[in-house]
């Protein structure tokens, strides 16, 4: 759940999540290829890591036009390690970021060079690479002059007379940022069984020109597999549509593949991108699981989830995410599933074993990686509880973790949360009339907008007030808590007052100083979008 700020602007925004939702993802199962990508194209420069022996060698690269993303290539990276740092503006060097192997990920062709995750180290010119290797690996050659990006070719192949996979190269990346009017709005919580908002593959600016044959389909989806990107987690909302291009680009020119690997990335910020082409509602089979693409769906968690866990908005949104692609396949997110391995060089299964998997698994489980990270793969069973309960009712606890951090929630909980008069939550935050918001409890309801602020409503009021429009009728949003006076509970509205008679138990409505006794509801009024189903695309 994300913050409510009194800004009409996010709020409006946060009301229309719901329709653009749809839109976002109807327009995926719809709309044809752009034909031009929708931002500008990332600027790719390789230059050679000269005369690197074995054990551990640390190198220096510059480039005038500055840079965000670093990768390592090579004919053959076994045994191979690498790490890179950015120097800051003020010249001192930003953290290590480990440069993890793309083993598994990816053709299996020997031809094609092999490479690392592009690493996001932030906006730089110069970064140290410090590379480990075999003691007996061969010295890479002398160095070449370095030469600068070209737009219009989008990468510049390292000029060298040694055999390729005696090189290592290091590329440079420099991602566009995303444009203001392509950013997605915020993802708000959401009623059960409908996805995160997806941002397609033309809005992330995918030339779909660089692609190589047609997307491959399986028969079904039987499992989901978590990823992450490693490299720097500090990156702005504004940077990971750029990111993307760039791994796109990277997967694709550089290491000769015909497509981004994963079905789909998700950033911190709970942006999820359409991956690798062919529509989010069919089987499309990646190449991000060495040995396990056949039947599994792949998600790239944005990010180094070493040490420290995904965000709270990335996590639930991977496994709604999850939970809304298995739910259309039949598969239960917390099932097991028995799935024959492929074989090949990076995965720890031989061809033709057959383990049994959670229907839910990271890389790691079958392939010889870290990936996703030991902080992540912590939180799998999370992951995996949360997509179950995709298209579930969500319970009191799921509810309060959606609510937390919002204006709605910090009034209910110094009320005395669970505890209070209200009761427990039971529904999501929800759009009502303009830029309210409101959430619904056991016993009452907190009705929130900019100029009123977040006020609980409960009892005979909140029914009589519910008669009237809720925030619709003529009284407008509560504008403060019930009022406790020894012959009556009193309590302000916009444009009036509601009063609890204690002793005959009827309530009166005052508007421009005329007193109205209203007619007791024969039922609870309940408000018109509650009626409203959720809409699952599939």
């Amino acid at each position: 759940m994300l913050c409510r700020r009194p800004r009409s602007t996010l709020i409006v925004a946060l009301a229309g999540t719901v329709l653009l939702t749809v839109l976002l993802v109807r327009a995926i199962i719809t709309a044809d290829p752009a034909p031009t990508p929708a931002i500008a194209a990332p600027q790719m420069a390789e230059q050679p890591l000269a005369e690197l022996g074995g054990g551990r060698t640390v190198r220096e690269i510059h480039q005038d036009t500055p840079f965000s993303m670093v990768a390592l290539t090579s004919g053959d990276l076994t045994g191979t390690t690498a790490r890179v740092r950015a120097r800051k503006s003020d010249g001192s060097w930003g953290p290590w970021f480990d440069a993890e192997s793309l083993g598994g990920v990816g053709p299996t062709s020997h031809d094609a060079p092999r490479g690392t995750e592009p690493v996001f180290v932030g906006r730089t010119t110069t970064v140290q690479i410090e590379v480990t290797r075999p003691p007996n690996a061969p010295v890479t050659g002398p160095a070449a002059p370095a030469q600068g990006p070209r737009p219009a070719l989008g990468y510049i192949p390292a000029t060298v007379e040694q055999p390729f996979a005696e090189n290592i190269n290091a590329v440079l990346i420099s991602p566009p940022q995303t444009p203001v009017d392509l950013l997605p709005l915020p993802n708000a919580a959401t009623p059960p069984g409908q996805p995160p908002s997806i941002i397609n593959r033309a809005a992330w600016g995918a030339d779909e020109s660089m692609r190589c044959g047609e997307p491959r389909y399986d028969s079904r989806i039987q499992a989901g597999v978590v990823h992450h990107t490693a490299g720097s987690n500090d990156y702005t909302p504004q940077d990971s549509a750029g990111i993307v291009r760039s791994i796109y680009e990277y997967h694709t020119r550089t290491l000769g593949w015909c497509d981004i690997a994963y079905n789909a990335l998700v950033d911190k910020y709970g942006q999820v991108f359409e991956g690798r082409a062919g529509g989010m509602t069919r089987p499309v089979e990646g190449s991000h699981t060495g040995g396990f693409n056949h039947n599994t769906w792949g998600v790239a968690m944005l990010g180094n989830f070493t040490d420290v866990p995904p965000t709270p908005i990335q996590l639930r949104t991977t496994a709604r995410l999850l939970g809304w692609v298995l739910g259309q396949a039949g598969v239960d997110p917390r099932g097991t599933v028995v799935l024959p391995s492929e074989g090949g060089a990076f995965t720890k299964f031989p061809f033709g074993s057959s383990p049994t998997l959670p229907t839910i698994f990271t890389h790691r489980d079958v392939g010889n990686t870290e990936c996703p990270g030991n902080a992540a793969y912590a939180v799998m069973p999370q992951i995996r509880e949360m997509a179950a309960a995709f298209n579930e009712p969500p319970g009191a606890d799921l509810l309060i973790e959606q609510l937390r951090g919002g204006a709605i929630f910090t009034t209910w909980d110094k009320l005395g949360g669970v505890n209070s008069y209200l009761g427990k939550p039971t529904s999501p935050e929800a759009s009502g009339e303009g830029t309210t918001r409101y959430a619904t409890f056991e016993h009452g309801a907190v009705y929130w907008s900019p100029t009123t602020g977040a006020e609980p409503i409960t009892g005979e009021l909140y029914n009589a007030w519910g008669t009237l429009g809720f925030e619709r009728g003529a009284l407008g949003l509560p504008t403060s808590a019930e009022i406790a006076e020894p012959l009556w509970i009193v309590q302000n509205f916009q444009h009036g007052t509601l009063n609890f008679d204690r002793e005959k138990g009827t309530v009166t409505r005052v508007t421009d100083g005329i007193p109205v006794e209203l007619t007791r509801p024969v039922d609870n009024p309940v408000q018109l979008e509650r009626f409203t189903p959720p809409i699952n695309p599939a």
